[in-house]
């Protein structure tokens, strides 16, 4: 067998030599294809028909990461199945090949999934594909795709036959401009996994790519490979392991923990979010980083015209099972009262606020609008009612009989000129002070939260506009006090915020309210300084627990844009220099000296020295913990001569650092310290040992890290050079111990 002459990228490595119809083609870590692990039965000269990667191996002989990828078979040798004729392949699996065939007795076209060769002596790979057939002959449902047959070739490899779906799969489709069909599809989905979940079955790998179509497009659920059944275990996988596709995987699912039908509405969830905006909720690079944002990241939000469905997808796409939809039907329900943005476009607007927005909102929007409605129909009945008055008062003085003569006037000579009567004078109504109309305007607009906006119609303007008008009216000082405190309030939230300037627009504001009074409201000013001023200490507080030195800033800047007293600005200023920066060195009494690192935000106490023989002594003496393996399962040195932490085979100091202790281990000690000194210590990420220098002895050792392999959190990686072997990072068991790794400790701050 020949080998490429040249390295390979490691995303290119998929193009192999053409080799026979199995071949396992191993990538190192110098990203070169090294070798092939099975010889070539065929001319180096005919062509590959598909390649497809099967997951991670290790090269021993290099000692470095290695890539497994299998070539499938070519499509030749049919098998032969009696009663059909195979005429080609329709497509490949895991575990299978499948073959669009005929059925002789009906003429029909069928298709025949056959278990590859090579899979027969995998337990795994056959249970998967036994299971398959065992559990869609348990269901009878027009959704999900049933089985003719199953039997054995003359090759004795099992076959299962199922109808042929010639439309393609959901994930060929884009559906994002037809919102009818994306809810036709979801309630056939839905109603076949209501029909599974009712028989105990959990599918496990619900994605777009297992969605088919018929003849008459109905939407079919296919591949049970995976799918648990109630009562009979986990048996087709490992324990532990996460099994099924990360872009649509629940996030208990991607922990490896066990999972119930909740785990497949979650993933309907992501694929009902790719259908409506054509693109999963999460993006990510790799199989492990989408893994964690499902189970880490936030639930996204729709876009603006999509957002009546942000209610659905929060319950849908909820992090833990609880806060899901309980069923299939359940969910169903919750889908059916999604407003649909063509057929009815008011409730999907209300929808729409409701998701951007929230409930608390809508009820205020909807107050308001029922408000100005009652107003304009009272209105409209006093100008009825005052109408009615006036035509009854004209048609009165109209049928008046006789004229009213004017009253004669004595001229008394001796007083002069005649004094008119006061009374009329007297009875009628005061004056009404002009700014009564916009003291009436701001206390409405003050119960409608219109502080500043819109312009030309809001509580600020308006008792501005009073003062102007009728500086002395009784009710000014009391509305605006009012006001003052509201715009404190306002201020306040949103210097939490980081809306500075907003701040400073709303304190500007509070400013000319009190020159406009002629200090009348010093007091309130006086007192919306001070609950600036703590927010302003809360703020820098976080800061300071968070040793984030650019936030701190932040503050300081803020009090200086407020106007804040040079005093109050001088002991925020002094309080950043009690911030450590990254790179600091602290003392730590559990570990000795610790380097502060800045990793996603937040700072960290990285140790330079791994645990000791000593410490971790310590540790097993006040828990008592068992001794771990320090060998293969398989070696017979592991009964002839025993390696433990005490006796690793070599000679080591107290001082010098604990191997052949697992990683399971070594996250027990770091429990066990935080529980004694009320400090926060766990093992670090590969970031943050990275960022640190370890500090090497005369036996260099590897270190455990935090980050599990592939989602299997009984695997963990791996970290730095050893006395053993030279590459950085490798895969290792959880569970058991190296003689060349060691670990050591980061505490939270």
């Amino acid at each position: 067998m020949t080998s490429p002459a040249k390295k390979t990228p490691l995303r290119t490595a998929l193009v192999v030599q053409k080799t026979d119809w199995r071949t396992l083609i191993v990538v190192s870590s110098s990203l070169s294809l090294r070798r092939s692990l099975r010889k070539p039965s065929r001319p180096a000269s005919q062509p590959i028909h598909s390649v497809r990667f099967t997951g991670y191996a290790r090269d021993r002989n290099q000692g470095g990461w290695t890539m497994a990828v299998w070539r499938t078979e070519q499509e030749e040798g049919l098998p032969e199945i009696p009663g059909y004729r195979l005429m080609r392949v329709l497509g490949y699996g895991g575990m299978s090949t499948v073959y669009l065939g005929q059925q002789l007795s009906l003429g029909r076209d069928v298709a025949v999934k056959v278990m590859r060769q090579d899979v027969v002596g995998d337990e795994i790979g056959r249970r998967r594909f036994e299971n398959e057939a065992r559990t869609i002959a348990r269901l009878d449902h027009p959704h999900i795709v049933h089985i003719h047959e199953v039997g054995r070739t003359k090759d004795g490899l099992p076959y299962h036959v199922m109808p042929v779906l010639p439309r393609g799969h959901l994930g060929r489709r884009n559906l994002v401009r037809d919102e009818a069909r994306i809810r036709e599809i979801l309630e056939a989905l839905l109603s076949a996994l209501a029909y599974a979940h009712s028989r105990g079955i959990v599918h496990r790998d619900v994605k777009a790519e297992n969605v088919l179509f018929d003849d008459a497009e109905r939407p079919m659920l296919t591949d049970f490979g995976i799918a648990l059944r109630r009562g009979y275990g986990s048996r087709v996988t490992t324990a532990g392991t996460a099994v099924g596709s990360t872009a649509y995987m629940a996030p208990e699912q991607a922990r490896g923990s066990e999972v119930d039908l909740r785990a497949d509405l979650y993933s309907l969830g992501v694929l009902a979010w790719e259908m409506l905006t054509g693109a999963l909720p999460y993006k990510a690079e790799d199989g492990l980083s989408m893994a964690l944002k499902h189970v880490q990241d936030p639930i996204p939000r729709l876009p603006p015209h999509l957002s009546q469905w942000q209610r659905f997808f929060d319950r849908a796409l909820a992090k833990t099972p609880i806060d899901r939809f309980a069923d299939a039907q359940g969910m169903l329900e919750a889908m059916r009262k999604v407003p649909h943005a063509q057929r009815q476009p008011l409730r999907a607007a209300i929808a729409r606020f409701r998701g951007q927005h929230g409930p608390r909102k809508l009820l205020t929007a909807v107050g308001l609008m029922a408000i100005m409605v009652g107003a304009v129909v009272v209105a409209a009945q006093m100008d009825q009612r005052k109408a009615a008055e006036t035509w009854a008062e004209l048609r009165a003085s109209a049928t008046l009989s006789s004229p009213v003569s004017e009253p004669s006037i004595e001229l008394d000579p001796t007083r002069g000129a005649p004094v008119p009567d006061p009374t009329d004078a007297m009875l009628r109504a005061v004056p009404e002070s002009a700014a009564q109309r916009h003291i009436d305007d701001a206390k409405r607009q003050l119960q409608q939260n219109r502080l500043i906006a819109p312009v030309g119609a809001n509580a600020y303007e308006s008792v501005m506009a009073a003062w102007n008008s009728d500086s002395g009216h009784v009710d000014l000082p009391p509305i605006s006090n009012r006001l003052i405190a509201a715009l404190g309030d306002e201020a306040e939230n949103r210097l939490r915020k980081g809306d500075e300037a907003a701040v400073r627009d709303l304190v500007s504001r509070v400013g000319r309210l009190a020159t406009q009074s002629n200090g009348r409201h010093a007091s309130a000013v006086a007192q919306l300084n001070k609950r600036l001023a703590t927010t302003l200490s809360s703020k820098m507080d976080t800061a300071l627990a968070r040793h984030d030195r650019t936030a701190a800033a932040q503050v300081v800047d803020s009090a200086k844009a407020l106007g804040m007293g040079r005093s109050q600005v001088a002991a925020l200023q002094s309080r950043i220099e009690r911030i450590a920066k990254p790179g600091d060195k602290v003392a730590d009494s559990a570990t000795g000296e610790m380097t502060l690192v800045m990793t996603e935000g937040r700072m960290v106490a990285v140790s330079r020295n791994p645990v000791t023989r000593d410490a971790y002594a310590e540790f097993v003496k006040a828990t008592n913990r068992d001794t771990s393996l320090c060998r293969e399962r398989v070696s017979p040195l592991r009964l002839l001569a025993p390696r433990t932490w005490q006796e690793p085979g070599f000679q080591q100091p107290g001082s010098g650092p604990v191997v052949c202790i697992s990683w399971k281990d070594a996250e027990a000690f770091a429990r066990w310290k935080s529980q004694r000194s009320k400090q926060r210590y766990r093992l670090p990420h590969a970031n943050e040992a990275l960022a640190v220098a370890r500090s090497e002895g005369q036996k260099a050792v590897s270190e455990w890290l935090n980050d599990c392999v592939g989602g299997n959190c009984e695997r963990r990686m791996s970290s730095g050079r050893s006395w053993r072997d030279g590459k950085g990072v490798r895969p290792l068991d959880a569970q058991r111990g190296y003689d060349d790794v060691g670990f050591r400790l980061v505490r939270e701050m």
